[in-house]
């Protein structure tokens, strides 16, 4: 599967359309990576634990896109746009949704 943000890819006419495709994912971030990242941020610095969960949503949503992307007989996507949110009681919950073209290259 070959992802873009663009929407087409440099030398690779698209042939077919097949149509919007989604992946969403919802991470909880417990509470000692929060006491970390609270920390971090009154000393200053980057929070690992908390860019790991980030990628680790990313990962899985780009995934699963990619998912329904193959079962529409595609093997790319274009135009891909990932969202980043907290969401839940205290924000405690990251959710990550992902779109794109599905087409046929």
């Amino acid at each position: 599967m070959i992802f873009s943000t663009t929407p087409q890819i440099e030398g690779c006419p698209i042939r077919e359309y097949k149509g919007v495709v989604t992946g969403e994912t919802i991470i909880g971030a417990n509470f000692v990576k929060d006491i970390m990242a609270g920390m971090r941020d009154f000393f200053g610095g980057r929070s690992a634990s908390y860019e790991k969960v980030l990628r680790e949503a990313k990962d899985t949503a780009m995934a699963e896109m990619a998912e329904r992307a193959q079962e529409l007989g595609a093997n790319a996507i274009v135009g891909i746009d990932i969202d980043y949110e907290t969401i839940g009681g205290g924000n405690s919950m990251l959710m990550v949704a992902t779109s794109g073209t599905a087409v046929v290259i």
